[in-house]
C-alpha cells in the first residue's frame, strides 16, 4: 500500500513536471507555429529526397528538388486549407514557367537579366493581391533562382520539370496528410499559449511582490517581458479568430474574454508595483525598458500576515490559470476560485493599507477574467459550489455574453493609395532598380555567382517599409552570412562527399532556419549560409573562395538594396514613423472618445475592435522604430527619445483598452453606471490628442497641449459634501488621469508647448467636445 501510494505520488509529480515543461515550450512558441513550420518544411524536403532517391535522380536534381519543396511549403501563407490547395496547384505551373525561362535563357546574358528583372518586379508587385499573389510571386522568383543555382540547361529541362512536380506533390502530401494544420487547431494552441503566458506573468508578479532590494530590478524586467509576451499572444489570437471559430459571435466573445484577462493581468502588475512602493507607480514603468523601480515603501512587510495572504492568493491565481478546465473539478479548486472572486466585494477585503487592498481587488478582477476565459473557451462550468460572489460574477459574464452576441462586425478600412504611392508598387520599383545594380556589380565579382547579390537585395526588402528598416535587415543578413560561412567551411571539411550525411545536416539547418526566423534574422541567415555550404559540397562546387564570395555578394546586395531604397522613391524612417505615430494617436483618440461617450451615457459602440486596431497600429510603430532604437545606432539621444515615446504610447494604449473594456460593461454591470460628467473630463484628452496629431502631420502647427487640475477634481460638484463621482468607479478616473498624463508627457519629445488652463469651468460649461 505504501509503495503503491509512493508510486502514485511519483507519477503525479512526473506528470506535473511534464506539464510545466510543455507549458514553457508552448509559451515560447505560441500556437507551435514555428515548430510546425519547421516540421512541415523539413518533412516536404525529406519526402522529396526519398522519392528522388527511389527514382535514382542525380545530386543536382535532388538539390533542386529539396529547394523547390522548401519554396512550395514556406511560400503559402493562407489560413484555410482550401485556399492553400488552390495556391499550391496554381504555383506548380508558375514554377514550371520560371524553371523553363531560366533554362532557355541560361546562355542569353542580357535577355536573361532583363527577364529576371521583370520577374522580380512582378513578384513584388503581386503582393498587392494578398497572400496568394505574394506566394505566387515568391515561387516564381525562387524557382528562377533555383535554375541559376543548379545551372539548368535546356537538355536538363524535362528532368528538372519532373523534379518540380515531385517537389510540389510531396509538399502537398506533407501539408495535407502528414503535418496537418487547421485554423481551429492553431487557435486552440494559441489559446493554450495565452494561458501559459498568463501564468508566467502572474508568477513574475509574485516574484516582484517578494523581491528584495538586490533583485527588484530583475523581477521588474521579468514582469515587463511577460506583459509584452502576453500582449503578443492576445494579438496572435486576434489574427486567427475569424478563421478559427465557427461564427462571428463566438469570435467576438473569445476576443472580449482574452482582452479582459490581458487587461486585468496587466493592471494587477501595476497594483503590485504600487503596493511595494512609497507612491503610486506610473504605468510607464511597465513599458519603458530599463526604467528604475519606484522607491520602496513600508506598506508590505516580509513577515506580515497580509503579505503572506497576498503571496498565497497570487499562487492560487497562478494555479487557476495553469489548470486546464478539465482538471478544475473538485472542491479545492472551487474554494480557491470562490475566495479570489470574493475580493470583488469590499467586505471581504482584509484590513490593510489602501494600496495593498487594491492588489486584492486586482486579484479578484483577474480571477473574474480567468473565469470568463474558461466560460468562453470551454463552455459552462460546474456551479454547485458557487458562493454569492461567484454567482454574481457568472451573472455579469452571462449578461455580457448576450450583449456581445448582438454586436455587429465592422468592415476594415481599405488602402486607397494608387500608383507609386501604393507601397507594393513603390517596393517593386525599388527592388527592380536595386536588383539591376546587384546584377551589374555581381557580374564584376563573379560571372557565375552574381545571383547571390540579387537574392540579398530581394530579401532585405521583404517585410520592410523604410530605408532604416532595410539598413538594419541588411546588416543582420550580412552578420549571419559571415558567421554561416565560418560554420560552412568547418562542416564542408567534416562531411566531405558523404551525400546523405550532408542532406541530413541540411534538413537540420532548414528546421533551425524556420524555427528561429521570427526570433532573429541574423540567426536565420546563419543557418541558411551553413546549409548552402553543404549544398555546394554536394554539387562539387565547394571551396573557401566560393563562401568568401558569398559574403562579398551578400554585402553588395545589401548595399544595392539600401541605395535603391534611399534614392528611388525613398520612405525615410522619420517619415514612416511620423505617419505611424499619427495613425496611433488618431486611433487612440477614436477609442478614448467612444469609450468616454459610452461611459457618459452615449450609444454602445464596438469598442474592442477599435482597441485592437489601435494595438495593430502600435505593433507597426514599434517595428518601424527598430532602426532608431537598434543598439548600433550612433544617435543615443534619439534612441532614448524613441524608446520613451513608444513606451508612453504603449501606456496610453493600455489605459485606452482598459477604458474600452470598462465601457463595454455597460449596461450589464451592477458596479459601473454611466456618468454624464465624464464627457467634460474627456474634453481635455480629446483636445490634446488633436494637437499632437496636428504637430506630427505639420511641424509648423502652433497648437498647445492643455494641462491643469486632475481630471478627478474636474468632476467635483458645487454642493459641499456631495461625493465627487457617485456613479463612476475610481478605476475609470485613474485610467483617464493616466491617459491625460501620458499625452501631456508626449508634448515635450514632440516639441509641443504645454499651457496650464482652468479646465474645471470649461468642462462644466460645454463638455460636448469629447
Amino acid at each position: 500500500m505504501v509503495a503503491s501510494g509512493e508510486s502514485g505520488r511519483v507519477r503525479t509529480v512526473t506528470r506535473a513536471s511534464r506539464t510545466r515543461i510543455w507549458d514553457r515550450f508552448s509559451a515560447s512558441d505560441p500556437g507551435l507555429l514555428r515548430l510546425m513550420a519547421g516540421l512541415r518544411t523539413v518533412g516536404a524536403i525529406a519526402l522529396t529526397l526519398a522519392v528522388l532517391a527511389l527514382l535514382e535522380a542525380d545530386v543536382s536534381h535532388m538539390v533542386a528538388g529539396a529547394i523547390s519543396a522548401m519554396v512550395a511549403t514556406f511560400a503559402i501563407k493562407e489560413k484555410q486549407r482550401r485556399e492553400q490547395a488552390i495556391t499550391l496547384a496554381v504555383g506548380l505551373p508558375v514554377a514550371l514557367v520560371a524553371m523553363s525561362l531560366g533554362a532557355l535563357l541560361s546562355t542569353e546574358v542580357v535577355a536573361g537579366d532583363l527577364v529576371f528583372l521583370a520577374l522580380i518586379f512582378a513578384a513584388v508587385y503581386s503582393r498587392r493581391f494578398g497572400d496568394r499573389g505574394t506566394a505566387l510571386g515568391l515561387i516564381g522568383f525562387q524557382i528562377y533562382f533555383v535554375s541559376l543555382f543548379v545551372g539548368a540547361a535546356v537538355s536538363a529541362l524535362p528532368g528538372l520539370s519532373a523534379t518540380l512536380v515531385v517537389a510540389f506533390v510531396c509538399s502537398a502530401v506533407v501539408r495535407f496528410g502528414l503535418v496537418v494544420e487547421t485554423p481551429e487547431r492553431i487557435l486552440l494552441r494559441l489559446r493554450e499559449a495565452f494561458r501559459a503566458r498568463l501564468a508566467q506573468l502572474v508568477a513574475a508578479q509574485l516574484e516582484l511582490l517578494v523581491a528584495g532590494p538586490d533583485h527588484v530590478e530583475k523581477a521588474l524586467e521579468d514582469v515587463r517581458r511577460y506583459t509584452a509576451r502576453l500582449h503578443q499572444s492576445a494579438m496572435m489570437i486576434q489574427g486567427r479568430l475569424e478563421e478559427g471559430t465557427g461564427d462571428s459571435a463566438t469570435a467576438l466573445l473569445v476576443q472580449r474574454r482574452v482582452a479582459d484577462a490581458e487587461i486585468a493581468a496587466e493592471r494587477l502588475g501595476v497594483l503590485v508595483l504600487t503596493a511595494r512602493s512609497s507612491e503610486r507607480a506610473d504605468t510607464l514603468t511597465l513599458h519603458l525598458p530599463h526604467a528604475p523601480a519606484p522607491a520602496p515603501g513600508n506598506q508590505l512587510r516580509t513577515q506580515d500576515d497580509v503579505t503572506a495572504t497576498l503571496r498565497r492568493d497570487l499562487n492560487a491565481l497562478r494555479l487557476l490559470v495553469e489548470r486546464p478546465a478539465s482538471n478544475n473539478r473538485g472542491a479545492a479548486v472551487a474554494h480557491l476560485r470562490n475566495r479570489l472572486l470574493g475580493y470583488r466585494d469590499e467586505e471581504n477585503l482584509p484590513r490593510a493599507p489602501a494600496a495593498v487592498q487594491d492588489v486584492f481587488r486586482g486579484i479578484g478582477e483577474a480571477a473574474r477574467g480567468v473565469m470568463g476565459l474558461r466560460l468562453a473557451l470551454d463552455g459552462p462550468q460546474d456551479e454547485s459550489d458557487d458562493t454569492p460572489a461567484t454567482t454574481r460574477s457568472r451573472e455579469e459574464l452571462e449578461a455580457e455574453d448576450v450583449a456581445i452576441a448582438q454586436a455587429e462586425e465592422t468592415d476594415a478600412d481599405e488602402d486607397v493609395r494608387k500608383g507609386l504611392e501604393r507601397p507594393t508598387t513603390r517596393a517593386a520599383v525599388q527592388v527592380s532598380v536595386g536588383s539591376a545594380l546587384a546584377i551589374v556589380g555581381g557580374e564584376f565579382l563573379s560571372s557565375q555567382r552574381w545571383y547571390w547579390a540579387v537574392l540579398t537585395c530581394w530579401v532585405v526588402f521583404l517585410n520592410t517599409a523604410s530605408t532604416g528598416e532595410i539598413l538594419v535587415k541588411g546588416y543582420r543578413r550580412l552578420l549571419g552570412t559571415v558567421l554561416g560561412v565560418v560554420a560552412g567551411v568547418g562542416l564542408a571539411g567534416l562531411v566531405g562527399h558523404h551525400t546523405w550525411t550532408a542532406f541530413a545536416l541540411v534538413l537540420l539547418f532548414v528546421f533551425a532556419m524556420f524555427f528561429t526566423a521570427p526570433l532573429s534574422y541574423a540567426l536565420m541567415s546563419f543557418f541558411v549560409t551553413a546549409a548552402l555550404g553543404l549544398l555546394y559540397t554536394l554539387l562539387n562546387t565547394y571551396s573557401s573562395a566560393v563562401l568568401v564570395l558569398r559574403i562579398e555578394e551578400t554585402a553588395l546586395g545589401a548595399a544595392c538594396g539600401v541605395i535603391a531604397a534611399a534614392v528611388i522613391l525613398p520612405v525615410h524612417t522619420d517619415r514612416r514613423t511620423d505617419e505611424l505615430l499619427g495613425t496611433v494617436l488618431t486611433r487612440l483618440g477614436v477609442v478614448t472618445d467612444a469609450a468616454v461617450e459610452q461611459l457618459s451615457g452615449g450609444p454602445a459602440r464596438d469598442l474592442l475592435d477599435m482597441a485592437r486596431e489601435l494595438d495593430t497600429a502600435m505593433e507597426d510603430l514599434r517595428s518601424s522604430t527598430q532602426p532608431l532604437t537598434h543598439p548600433i545606432t550612433p544617435l543615443r539621444t534619439r534612441r532614448q527619445t524613441a524608446r520613451y515615446v513608444v513606451a508612453l504610447l504603449e501606456t496610453c494604449a493600455y489605459h485606452a483598452r482598459s477604458l474600452a473594456a470598462t465601457a463595454e460593461l455597460l449596461p450589464n454591470s451592477k458596479s459601473v453606471a454611466a456618468d454624464p460628467l465624464l464627457k467634460g473630463a474627456g474634453r481635455r484628452i480629446a483636445h490634446n490628442i488633436d494637437v499632437l496629431v496636428a504637430r506630427v502631420e505639420d511641424d509648423d502647427s502652433d497648437g498647445v497641449v492643455e494641462t491643469g487640475a486632475s481630471l478627478a477634481s474636474m468632476l467635483e460638484t458645487d454642493t459641499p459634501g456631495t461625493p465627487r463621482h457617485d456613479r463612476v468607479t475610481d478605476r475609470v478616473l485613474r485610467h483617464l488621469q493616466r491617459l491625460d498624463e501620458g499625452l501631456i508627457g508626449l508634448a515635450r519629445p514632440l516639441g509641443v508647448v504645454s499651457v496650464a488652463t482652468s479646465d474645471r469651468a470649461s468642462s462644466r460649461g460645454g463638455g460636448g467636445g469629447a
